[in-house]
């Protein structure tokens, strides 16, 4: 009997973090036409964001951020969003982002610190 190891076939990676005393899991996977990152601090997905650069002939770049499930109230989490997708703007690609945040609070050190983690451990 032959054994063969399937590897997943979405680019992919897996890190913890510790922001402000509270352990991050974070997965960011690539798929072919949009990237998703999951962030939680709770065991949970949380809120669910989707950004993506709009296409105009604008030469000035504007992004579209908005909240799929979850808190529609927290301008904080929808300003992470925008800057994760600047920076995937900015590398080159132009695929859209999924993102999930399921953090203990929502202060601007906490996503500070998701923005860094997720710049540091990209799959763009």
């Amino acid at each position: 009997m032959e054994s063969s190891v399937q590897h997943f076939p979405v680019t992919h990676k897996e890190c913890s973090v510790v922001i402000k005393g509270n352990k991050t899991d974070m997965v960011i996977s690539g798929y072919d036409d949009h990237f998703l990152v999951i962030a939680t601090q709770i065991g949970c997905m949380g809120t669910i964001l989707h950004a993506r650069k709009d296409e105009s002939l604008s030469i000035h770049p504007t992004f579209n951020v908005s909240v799929i499930f979850g808190k529609r109230d927290e301008p904080m989490l929808v300003a992470c969003a925008r800057q994760l997708i600047e920076h995937i703007s900015t590398s080159g690609s132009s695929k859209p982002l999924v993102l999930s945040l399921g953090l203990q609070d929502h202060s601007s050190e906490t996503l500070r610190g998701v923005v860094s983690a997720v710049t540091a451990n990209r799959v763009w």
